[in-house]
């Protein structure tokens, strides 16, 4: 047993008590919490990006939480699709059926995310997009985002909230096409390119 010299204060190591929180990698995090998309469907998109602090760096300890219509534009009202096991209550998966539009997912070691969900659909005059929620070491408050996809442009330039917003604020808001059904989106929480963070009241 490693014996902890208390008497000298730069000898103690930092526990949560001492270190800017929250914490978000205890109980949160859950198997497949990226796979929305029900299994084999037709219009499933993979997002995947990083999370960067204002210097550029990767947050290895990031949450991100999606939620998207339905191809259709309607927003789901499925309950979860979460199965337990009934004798042992342990986590069992998503049943891969149903759709909820709901996901959380955590950044890798390298600050990387990715989740499978289906492609959204428009909802009033807004261009298709995904809502997003991020969670992040030093945040007191999450941060609220979207998520539009590239390819429409003139839903995207009718879009009432793109359209407020000077041209390379509004493209921190835009998904970058990388082809067979992927999009990367990157979320920089503040410096130059941050992303455009919502604030609702």
């Amino acid at each position: 047993m490693t014996r902890i010299d208390t008497s000298r204060p730069e000898s103690v190591p930092p526990t949560p008590s001492h270190t800017v929180g929250p914490f978000y990698g205890y109980a949160l995090p859950f198997p497949g919490g990226g796979d929305i998309a029900p299994v084999g469907h037709p219009d499933t998109i993979t997002l995947q990006g990083y999370v960067l602090d204002g210097e550029g760096n990767p947050l290895p300890d990031a949450f991100v939480e999606l939620w998207g219509p339905d191809p259709e534009g309607t927003v789901p009202t499925t309950d979860g699709s979460i199965r337990r096991d009934p004798a042992t209550g342990g986590y069992l998966g998503r049943n891969g059926v149903e759709f909820t539009g709901w996901g959380r997912v955590q950044t890798d070691a390298n600050g990387h995310w990715y989740a499978r969900t289906l492609r959204p659909g428009a909802r009033g005059r807004s261009a298709p997009y995904i809502s997003a929620c991020v969670f992040a070491r030093g945040l007191l408050m999450h941060l609220f985002t979207r998520i539009y996809l590239p390819g429409d442009e003139a839903a995207l330039a009718a879009d009432p909230l793109l359209a407020q917003l000077e041209p390379e604020r509004r493209d921190t808001l835009i998904a970058v096409d990388g082809g067979n059904g992927t999009y990367r989106f990157d979320i920089r929480l503040q410096g130059e390119g941050e992303t455009v963070f919502l604030e609702f009241r």
